[in-house]
């Protein structure tokens, strides 16, 4: 089954929830509204499913391979990743003046969903290199800046990350690579780095490594670390690529999932060292690394609603053509396609349902980010950084984790021959897998939420944002039909419950970390649910209001039914898990270790 990328739907979130009208009227994004949006949509969905969905399946099979350090992707990526170039989508979001289009997040999002949707192993060199020039453009030197950014802007070059090492996973405090100053101000860099996505490959002229390390007599743990630019061709100072730096390929991973897309150990410094330039200041790589896990971490939900979109695509198709048994209600005397039973349709609406509602959540964070960066108004600015801040964790965490449930049930739908792996649903099972893990596992994502985001500030900014779910409700009381009153009601039950728990988290951090943290994933889990189910209860007051004027009805009869179908099965369960965090925790601690 080939993929076709859900237009409409993005064009609804950017129209009614992003409110990309309003984006347009910032300054820098005159020129990026709806008209904009629609035209860069359809031109994207034709690119990815005619040139990388067909590839998708191919690069399952036939992964990247290894042999003598060279790296080679699977046929038909680099010429893919050439056309991905020349079609100007690595610079969608990236500043003119660096060759970028400068287009919103609002916009930039939708395609990033687009790419992963037709073919997510392609769609991380991308995403990778995204980062890398992020993390130049807030920290790096004018001269870093002349040299990299608009070759990484072009796709002409791609970059990489390199935080892990094989004693250091996600605890960069034991970061040991090492890194020692130059007479002429560059660094020699040694040391090994693993899970380097696309740290070796055949698709680009040149890659450009950002990497963590310790400068020679740096203080210990994380404030001790740097971040360098180390190149995989030094550039000569008319731009051209010279010799080949100190750093090589020595093998790539072997995984349950995206397998097209090289995972490497890297080595630097093994003749001599490697030639590195600083990015920034000495000893602040952890911060500047964090703008681009941001980055990363926010496209990695993506790639979660993306993953799910297809598995939900492939599953609602495989319902309607598969034959099997009479439908209970005994509406078919014969055996009918699988759709008729309800037990699919409320697989098929779960899919869909968390699909749109995560979709609809993450549209509406990258507005905020949009607002924070180009909003004339300080004080607008500042609002919305606090929201999307907040967002980040439950747009990766929450959107990856229902990408899990999703493709499950997409296996699930399509009985025995789900496990098959000639149908397909069973690679997108495991190409989720990673998801919940790689750019901070969801343990991590949680971590942040009830440090950062939420005990930090007491709990204003969650507090704040249920004001705002607040007057949602009285919006859907307002409005009276049967679905908006009784979504109105769960989601006040949500709401109430998740600032039970915002309390819960703010008051007890300092005093019983323990405690809080045993509830840390079911409530990034429950802020997740309530922040997606909230979007599409103002999806639902949208829909009816184009229904009552006769606009597109039975997309916004869809959208409604889906909307009411979250509100039902979902966001309900939002009470109970209050109840686990807030009187449960002590059953999470209480077993003695010797005991496991």
């Amino acid at each position: 089954m080939t993929y076709k990328a859900p237009v409409k739907d993005m064009l609804f979130n950017i129209q009614h929830l992003a409110q990309i009208d309003q984006i347009a009227r910032m300054p820098g994004f005159e020129d990026a509204g709806l008209e904009t949006a629609q035209a860069v949509l359809e031109e994207a969905a034709k690119f990815n499913e005619g040139v990388l969905d067909p590839l998708n399946s191919e690069g399952d099979k036939n992964p990247s391979s290894f042999k003598d350090g060279v790296v080679t992707t699977t046929a038909g990526f680099k010429d893919a990743f050439r056309q991905f170039a020349e079609g100007g989508w690595q610079g969608l979001q990236h500043p003119a003046q660096y060759g970028g289009q400068g287009l919103p997040k609002t916009i930039g999002a939708a395609c990033i969903e687009m790419v992963n949707s037709a073919n997510m192993s392609f769609a991380l060199c991308p995403l990778l290199s995204d980062g890398a020039i992020e993390a130049l453009l807030t920290a790096g030197s004018d001269e870093l800046k002349a040299t990299y950014l608009d070759r990484l802007v072009s796709g002409e070059w791609t970059g990489t990350m390199n935080l892990t090492e094989p004693q250091a996973g996600s605890d960069l405090a034991m970061v040991r690579s090492r890194a020692e100053p130059q007479p002429d101000g560059s660094y020699k860099v040694f040391g090994t780095k693993i899970f380097i996505t696309y740290g070796e490959h055949d698709m680009a002229d040149n890659i450009v490594h950002l990497v963590l390390a310790r400068v020679v007599g740096a203080p210990e743990g994380v404030k001790g670390i740097s971040l360098f630019v180390v190149p995989k061709f030094m550039v000569n100072t008319d731009g051209s690529l010279g010799v080949r730096n100190d750093v090589h390929c020595v093998s790539i991973e072997h995984k349950m999932g995206i397998k097209a897309s090289p995972t490497a150990v890297l080595q630097y410094g093994d003749h001599g060292g490697a030639v590195g330039y600083i990015v920034g200041q000495e000893n602040r790589g952890l911060e500047y690394m964090f703008i681009m896990m941001n980055a990363a971490r926010y496209a990695v939900g993506m790639q979660g609603i993306a993953i799910a979109e297809r598995a939900y695509q492939k599953a609602a198709q495989f319902a309607k053509d598969r034959v099997q048994s009479r439908p209970v209600d005994g509406s078919i005397s014969a055996s009918a396609p699988i759709i008729h039973h309800p037990d699919v349709k409320r697989m098929l609406m779960t899919m869909r349902a968390y699909t749109e509602a995560c979709r609809a959540m993450a549209s509406v964070a990258a507005a905020a980010y949009d607002a924070a960066h180009h909003h004339p108004d300080a004080d607008v600015r500042k609002q919305n950084a606090s929201f999307y801040e907040y967002m980040v964790p439950l747009v990766k965490g929450y959107s990856t984790e229902m990408s899990l449930e999703v493709t499950s049930l997409g296996v699930q739908v399509h009985g025995g021959m789900g496990f098959i792996e000639e149908t397909g649903a069973a690679q997108y099972y495991r190409d989720a897998k990673i998801l919940t893990i790689y750019e901070g596992t969801t343990a991590i994502q949680a971590n942040d939420l009830v440090g950062r985001k939420t005990a930090r500030d007491g709990g204003q900014t969650p507090k704040a944002i249920a004001a705002k779910i607040e007057e949602t409700e009285a919006d859907l009381v307002k409005n009276g039909s049967a679905d908006a009153v009784a979504v109105a009601r769960r989601l006040k039950a949500a709401r109430l419950a998740f600032v039970d728990v915002v309390n819960f988290v703010a008051g007890n951090t300092k005093a019983s970390p323990n405690v809080v943290f045993a509830g840390s994933v079911p409530y990034l889990m429950l802020a997740g649910n309530l922040m997606a189910g909230w979007q599409l209860a103002r999806s639902l007051l949208v829909a009816q209001d184009e229904l009552a004027r006769g606009n597109d009805v039975p997309f916004m009869a869809a959208k409604i039914i889906t909307a009411r179908f979250y509100a039902d099965h979902l966001l309900s369960k939002a009470p109970g898990v209050r109840d686990s965090i807030v009187e449960g925790f002590e059953s999470v601690t209480a077993m003695a270790l010797e005991s496991f």
